[in-house]
Parts: structure tokens; sequence; C-alpha cells
């Protein structure tokens, strides 16, 4: 068990991190793709 107590603290904030980040980066992503399917339609219209 006191093993257990520090492998929890060491992994479980970089993992509590890697989470939020990719929540924050999901959003941009899905801006992301958005803008590429608009710009893929303006090229569309283009030609």
């Amino acid at each position: 068990m006191e093993e257990i107590v520090p492998l929890i603290a060491n992994l479980g904030f970089p993992i509590a991190i890697s989470l939020y980040l990719l929540v924050r980066i999901e959003g941009k992503l899905e801006s992301l793709t958005m803008s590429i399917r608009e710009l893929s339609e303006v090229i569309g219209k283009m030609v």
C-alpha cells in the first residue's frame, strides 16, 4: 500500500495534464477542420 500512493501521485498529475490538454486541443482541431472544409469549398468553386 505504501508503494501505491507515490505511484498514483507521480502518475496522476501527468494524466490530469494530458486530459486537460486533449480537451483544449479538441476545440482547436474542430475549428481547423471547419476551416479546411470551407477552404476546399472555395477552391472547388474557383475551379
